[in-house]
């Protein structure tokens, strides 16, 4: 019964060995769990954070292609405005060179109708001039 008792003891030793080191496995495997815990919502946290910083970032690059729409629809707007009003300045230009080519026809035929006038007028001036000659020499002749 000694015996048995002795060796009884020694398995509840043997035993209580055993919880104490599965107790110690377990506390240092919860230990590691919990800093695994850690580490993880530390990345869950980073990665959160990553992802607000890329959502606030799409919103701004949203709000900025939005913008730069809006301004290249105005600044088509505009383009188209500028060709319709070149337009209206080359049908004015073709008008006024029409204008400027008759002007200078015109000037032309006036030109060329005072220079015939001139001619003639000068022809005449030197035919009465030849004349109020002779009629010069014969009064101081007859003089």
């Amino acid at each position: 019964v000694a015996m048995e008792t002795v060796s009884l003891e020694h398995q509840i030793q043997s035993v209580q060995r055993h919880i104490a080191f599965l107790k110690k496995e377990q506390m240092e495997l919860l230990h590691d769990l919990h800093l695994e815990i850690l580490r993880l919502q530390k990345h869950c946290s980073e990665l959160t954070h990553d992802l607000e910083i890329k959502e606030l970032e799409a919103r701004q690059q949203d709000v900025l292609d939005r913008e730069l729409e809006e301004k290249c629809r105005a600044m088509e707007a505009q383009l188209q405005e500028k060709e319709k009003d070149n337009l209206e300045l080359r049908k004015e230009l073709r008008h006024k060179e029409t204008l400027v080519a008759a002007l200078r026809s015109s000037l032309r035929n006036k030109e060329r109708r005072f220079l015939e006038e001139l001619k003639r007028r000068s022809h005449r001036v030197t035919i009465l001039d030849t004349e109020l000659h002779k009629q010069t020499e014969a009064a101081a002749y007859l003089s």
